[in-house]
């Protein structure tokens, strides 16, 4: 319960705030509840455990793909690399089929996107339910990783690119 003292952040403020957290983007993917391939765009995705491998992510819950990602067993998560700007335009979208004019496959019973920096197949570990969003958690069965700069969302734009410097 909030202090009667402590004023309530405004929506619009809190994501103006976060706007400035750079963060790179990926595609999350799984079969749609009538069979067919579902996805969408996250921004909040990160790492959660080493021993098992797993990774946290937020789906909003106004999403068409909500429903079906979070009654999947399995999932895929694609890292968008730098030239993957248009990939996450139509996944961002509220098109109708985002995979079409994408080049995918089904990887067992999870849609895989071609080209992604990096493809983490997942099993559904649990989920919870917080404000706007559920938060997916999932154990990661296979990690593939390809070289390359990823794809940057960052001050609400995807046009970001970051460039790693060479090492020795």
């Amino acid at each position: 319960m909030l202090d009667s003292q402590m004023s309530v952040v405004e929506p619009e403020t809190f994501r103006d705030a976060m706007s400035s957290l750079a963060s790179g983007v990926a595609v999350v993917t799984a079969a749609g509840l009538e069979g067919g391939p579902c996805g969408l765009l996250v921004s909040s995705l990160c790492s959660y455990s080493a021993t098992p491998p797993s990774v946290l992510l937020a789906i909003d819950r106004r999403s068409r793909s909500c429903t079906p990602l979070l009654a999947a067993e399995e999932f895929g998560i694609h890292l968008l690399h730098a030239g993957q700007g248009a990939a996450a335009a139509a996944f961002a979208s509220r098109a109708g089929h985002k995979f079409a004019g994408q080049q995918w496959s089904w990887d067992g019973p999870v849609p895989r996107l071609a080209d992604a920096l990096v493809y983490l197949r997942c099993l559904r570990a649990r989920v919870v339910e917080h404000g706007d969003h559920a938060v997916l958690i999932g154990d990661v069965t296979r990690c593939e990783a390809a070289p390359g700069e990823p794809l940057v969302y960052f001050r609400r734009a995807l046009d970001w690119q970051l460039t790693a410097p060479d090492r020795p």
